[in-house]
């Protein structure tokens, strides 16, 4: 599925305007770990490329990320969010099945006439989000859209399995999409899905089968990490290219790459087999860890901070989790002045 936009189309145009971020306080280091499993920092860095990721509190929930990462696009870019008409979260970590995490921030940052929805795509759900948000805005139905993608992962890893628990993190990321008469900084989108491997990742719910194959029931999360990696390694830079294609461009005109921030040492084979160079390419994993829905606007924002991502960049996304789904989108920068320059997260 695609969507391809040229400046100067007839029609409403969208652009993202403010970035916030927030990880917790908490930080467990490879060190860390080894007191815990069969591990060593050695051996994770070799195998991941993590040094360390942010871990929540007992009473610190994913709704609290998001409003912690909106207060700080707040503080940096001093927005007013009164006039937010729609509020839609990527999260596979809700604070509660149901009422939505979108709905406890509506509260929370007293925004008065905004929908709210959640959006459950796992690691690429910032990209399902941020491509929902345009075509709300495209649509003419909306102006003003808070987009964030945040887990607390932490909270469903089994830490003795030492598989999973040294990969992931917490954190949260907020960007604001509002409406633009004259440009549109959505280029071109590419959406996915492989149910086929949908047994690879996962959380057990009401069901414990999928396509008749019984699931480990446990209120972990549950990966076959060898499986993921091999069918990631082989779709996900073909689908990269398609996208590319319906833009009628190439990669020698992206000025950063922002993967899904899985582990390093998945992401070094997609530039590899795109020709892509490592150093433009973007990714949080280092001292967060996999942040699921998280990762990719963690890892845009630190480009930000450290000068790398600049006015007029052009950035490629493309997140992948668990379904399989995958979705990228290529935009063109066009943040905002920052008011406020917050410290380095």
């Amino acid at each position: 599925m695609y969507f391809f936009n040229k400046k100067g189309v007839t029609g409403l145009g969208a652009r993202i305007t403010a970035i916030g971020t927030y990880v917790p306080e908490r930080i467990l280091s490879n060190f860390d770990l080894e007191s815990m499993v069969d591990t060593s920092n050695e051996w994770i860095i070799k195998r991941t490329g993590i040094h360390e990721r942010r871990i929540s509190r007992p009473d610190e929930f994913t709704s609290d990320l998001c409003v912690a990462a909106v207060n700080n696009l707040v503080y940096r870019y001093n927005k007013d969010l009164s006039d937010v008409d729609m509020i839609i979260v990527a999260t596979s970590t809700p604070d509660f099945p149901f009422p939505s995490v979108a709905s406890l921030i509506q509260n929370r940052l007293n925004i008065p006439q905004a929908g709210c929805i959640d959006l459950s795509a796992a690691c690429a759900g910032f990209v399902y989000t941020l491509h929902t948000a345009h075509c709300y805005i495209k649509s003419g139905l909306h102006k003003k859209i808070l987009v964030l993608g945040a887990d607390t992962l932490s909270k469903i890893t089994d830490y003795s399995d030492r598989n999973t628990c040294i990969l992931f993190g917490d954190g949260a990321g907020a960007v604001l999409v509002e409406t633009d008469d004259q440009v549109d900084n959505f280029i071109a989108f590419h959406l996915g899905s492989d149910g086929s491997g949908a047994k690879h990742v996962y959380r057990t719910g009401l069901a414990n089968k999928i396509d008749g194959t019984a699931l480990t029931d446990t209120p972990y999360l549950v990966q076959n990490g060898r499986e993921v990696f091999k069918w990631v390694v082989k779709n996900i830079p073909g689908c990269i290219n398609e996208l590319m294609d319906k833009a009628h461009s190439n990669l020698d005109k992206v000025d950063w790459f922002i993967p899904h921030s899985a582990n390093l040492r998945l992401i070094e084979p997609i530039c590899e087999k795109l020709e892509y160079p490592m150093e433009k390419t973007l990714h949080s994993l280092v001292y967060f860890g996999n942040t699921s829905s998280a990762s990719i606007p963690l890892a845009f924002d630190l480009g930000i901070r450290e000068g790398k991502v600049k006015k007029r960049d052009r950035v490629l996304l493309y997140g992948f989790g668990s379904g399989l789904v995958h979705a990228g989108q290529l935009l063109e920068v066009d943040l905002d002045q920052p008011v406020n320059y917050s410290d380095p997260l």
